[in-house]
Order: C-alpha cells, then sequence, then structure tokens
C-alpha cells in the first residue's frame, strides 16, 4: 500500500500491522482511561480529559491545521510545553497544505506555520494526503447529499483502517459523540463508524451523553 494512504506508517514507520489502537476523541463525558492499555494511543487538539478522565498516553496527536484553532496555538508562546504536545511521539495534520495562490487574501491553511513550530521538537509530522481526502469524501459520499466535508476525527480514523490488514485487533475508538461544526455529516460518519463496527475493525464506546 502506498503512503499516500497508508499515512499512519509515514508518520511513524515503526507501528505494526497488528497493533493494538485506541482512538480517543473529544465529545463532552468521555470516559477513556482504558485507552491507556492499547500499544499506540491516538488523540486530538487540545485532548480534554488528558492526564485524567480520558487516559495518561499518547504516541499520535492529531492537530487541526486549518482555521481558527491552529491560528490560536500558534500564537500561544506555550502551546509545545502541552504534556500531550510534549508526550507525543508523533504529529498527524489531517488536512493537505493548500498552495499559496489558494490561502488569499484571508488564509485558513496554517501547514507551513504548524510544521515550523513542530519542528523544534524532532518528532515525525505526517500530513494526510488529498488522495485519502478523495477516498474519505467517496465513503461518506454514498451515505448523504454533496460534497462531503469530512471532520477530523473521521478523517483519521479512515486513515487508520486504510489498509489495515485483515485479523488486526478491532481499534477502540472512544469518545466520539458525531456531533459539532454543522458544516461536516455527522449521520453519515456514524454510519460509516457502524458498518466499521458491524465489520469487526473497530469498537465504539459512546459517550454517556450519547448513549
Amino acid at each position: 500500500m502506498p503512503d499516500d494512504v497508508d499515512p499512519f506508517r509515514a508518520a511513524w514507520p515503526g507501528l505494526p500491522d497488528l497493533a493494538s489502537i485506541a482512538l480517543v476523541g473529544n465529545a463532552p463525558g468521555t470516559e477513556a482511561a482504558a485507552a491507556d492499555a492499547a500499544g499506540h494511543v491516538v488523540r486530538f487538539n487540545n485532548a480534554p480529559g488528558f492526564g485524567g478522565r480520558t487516559g495518561s498516553r499518547v504516541t499520535h496527536l492529531a492537530l487541526v491545521n486549518r482555521g481558527g484553532q491552529m491560528r490560536e496555538w500558534l500564537a500561544d508562546p506555550g502551546f509545545l510545553d502541552r504534556p500531550v504536545v510534549r508526550q507525543a511521539q508523533a504529529f498527524v495534520l489531517p488536512f493537505p497544505m493548500l498552495p499559496e495562490a489558494h490561502n488569499r487574501p484571508e488564509p485558513i491553511c496554517f501547514t507551513r506555520e504548524a510544521l515550523a513550530m513542530l519542528r523544534p521538537l524532532g518528532k515525525p509530522v505526517h500530513v494526510l494526503p488529498e488522495a485519502l481526502h478523495g477516498k474519505a469524501r467517496r465513503a461518506l459520499g454514498a451515505r448523504t447529499e454533496g460534497r462531503p466535508n469530512p471532520s477530523t476525527g473521521f478523517l483519521v480514523a479512515f486513515a487508520l483502517l486504510t489498509g489495515r490488514p485483515a485479523g488486526a485487533p478491532a481499534i477502540e475508538a472512544y469518545g466520539f459523540g458525531f456531533a459539532g461544526w454543522p458544516g461536516h455529516p455527522w449521520a453519515a460518519e456514524r454510519a460509516w463508524f457502524a458498518e466499521a463496527c458491524a465489520a469487526g475493525r473497530l469498537r465504539l464506546h459512546l459517550p454517556p451523553t450519547d448513549g
């Protein structure tokens, strides 16, 4: 499987095919301390509850690299000292880098700046490629209308399952509430997760507020 659809090997070449993986989302009320038992723990953005109710391990940290959240991090001189950032062994930026000409007049893509900010940590950083985005949009397109705009959580989950071999342990997913910014196709993403669960590729532990 080429790297452009196998991003976690590119981000961290030592990730074994049969690795146990916990994926910890940020839905309110998430209890995910059990995630610490996985060989690899993937978290997102500000990782609320890290060091407490959602566990204290992280191997990959996905950081949204478009929009105001990344702009806020870039302006925070203490961002690199956050515990979840310091403890991460690799970073994933879920959106491909926009060409400069497409990032004007008001920039929305901060990939270059994010790479420069993370570089002093000396850890792998991988940007999910447009090829994987195309696959993700097609997967959601069968479950919704129009051109879907996948969420960061969906993109990372999709990346993890793409190319993962048969017989690999199911990914343990915590803290996915399928709600938030209205521009994401939450119902279609929930349906995709349900199909992955039915196929035995993923186990979804819903937060209390979602059950």
